[in-house]
């Protein structure tokens, strides 16, 4: 189990790394998060590391898939020296009772101090019986270990909303983490499963202020969550063009143009996709030729088919559908060329010569 009063900087250091190099890690951090460097500098040379009690309820790993990728910072610098992650049975060493005992420690340990993170949610029905972990009911597990931790960090749409677990009829009644836990600070980092840069970026953020970031109306990090994943996609000029695929493989799809028609909920999915990208910026899913299903928004898994288009998207008060988008551009070009033409005949009658007087009789 970590030290929680060692610093990043101290363990680093135990390590042989740098001082040039701890800079250079603080800048680039501070770079792909939009942090100051000096900030994140000092907070890790003098801030203890957070505990961290990572738990896993009804879910299929996803995000813990995504967390060991990240990139920016490196997962091996997040786990092992920005924060005491001190129970997290998929990846600690230590299994059975003695994984148990160590939960207990901990718990006792940090009383008030620890972030508990959550994956997965847990179902209700039966007692909880439908998810077992340690012997006891997850739902068990959850409310002891959120009764004393500091702050509850929700991972991924299933923790966030209650995703697949929670469609209906939802005969287990699993629910997200907030419908069971209302008395601490909440976070919410929906998707399916979040992008690694979000997560290791929160955990940043923590590490350095020792505080949640600012959050939005739905309890999601501002940082990540702002914008739309239709603001910033390279495909936005041909929806606004009105240029968009019909069918899967057609022609306008080797041209890359906007995947509305065939479902995609870029338009109306909050989450950094088109931003940070997946695979260390690589690619995501609308470049790798399939539409946003929204999986970051709560209830997309009983909203139809996701294939199934958006009938309109009028409430953004910029844009129409995308029949109407296509016809209002044939629209404009219509006009255009008709005020071209316009114009043209008015500056050929005003440079006319004038026309020689009549030769019939004086009226």
């Amino acid at each position: 189990m970590g030290d929680a009063t060692e610093t990043f900087y101290g363990v680093i250091r135990r390590q042989g790394i740098t001082r040039r190099s701890f800079l250079k890690f603080c800048s680039f951090t501070a770079a792909s998060l939009g942090l100051g460097a000096s900030s994140i500098a000092h907070a890790l040379e003098t801030k203890p590391r957070v505990p961290v009690i990572w738990l896993h309820g009804l879910e299929c790993t996803c995000c813990s898939e995504s967390f060991i990728r990240s990139a920016h910072p490196l997962i091996k610098d997040a786990l092992l020296s920005m924060i005491s992650l001190d129970y997290d049975h998929m990846i600690m060493a230590a299994a059975g009772h003695q994984a148990e005992a160590i939960l207990e420690e901990t718990r006792a340990r940090y009383k008030g101090g620890y972030v508990l993170a959550v994956e997965g949610n847990p179902p209700l029905n039966e007692g909880g019986m439908f998810c077992i972990d340690g012997g006891k009911p997850f739902v068990e597990k959850l409310t002891s270990m959120a009764e004393e931790s500091m702050a509850i960090v929700a991972w991924g749409t299933c923790a966030s909303w209650g995703c697949v677990q929670a469609a209906k009829p939802n005969p287990t009644r699993a629910v997200p983490i907030d419908k069971l836990i209302t008395n601490r600070p909440f976070i919410k980092v929906p998707g399916g499963p979040p992008i690694a840069e979000v997560m290791s970026g929160l955990v940043t953020f923590i590490t350095t202020f020792g505080k949640l970031p600012k959050l939005d109306h739905q309890g999601r990090p501002s940082m990540f969550y702002s914008e739309r994943i239709h603001d910033k996609c390279y495909r936005r000029s041909h929806f606004d063009a009105g240029q968009f695929v019909e069918e899967w493989d057609d022609t306008n799809a080797r041209k890359g143009y906007c995947l509305y028609k065939l479902g995609c909920k870029g338009p109306t999915t909050y989450n950094a996709c088109s931003a940070l990208r997946w695979n260390g910026g690589v690619s995501f899913p609308i470049q790798s030729g399939h539409g946003c299903l929204g999986c970051s928004e709560d209830g997309f898994w009983d909203k139809g088919s996701f294939y199934d288009r958006l009938t309109t998207i009028k409430q953004f008060g910029i844009e129409q559908n995308a029949d109407e988008i296509g016809m209002a551009a044939a629209g404009v070009v219509g006009l255009a060329v008709a005020a071209h033409a316009a114009v043209t005949a008015a500056k050929r009658l005003r440079h006319r010569p004038d026309r020689p007087a009549h030769k019939g009789k004086p009226s």
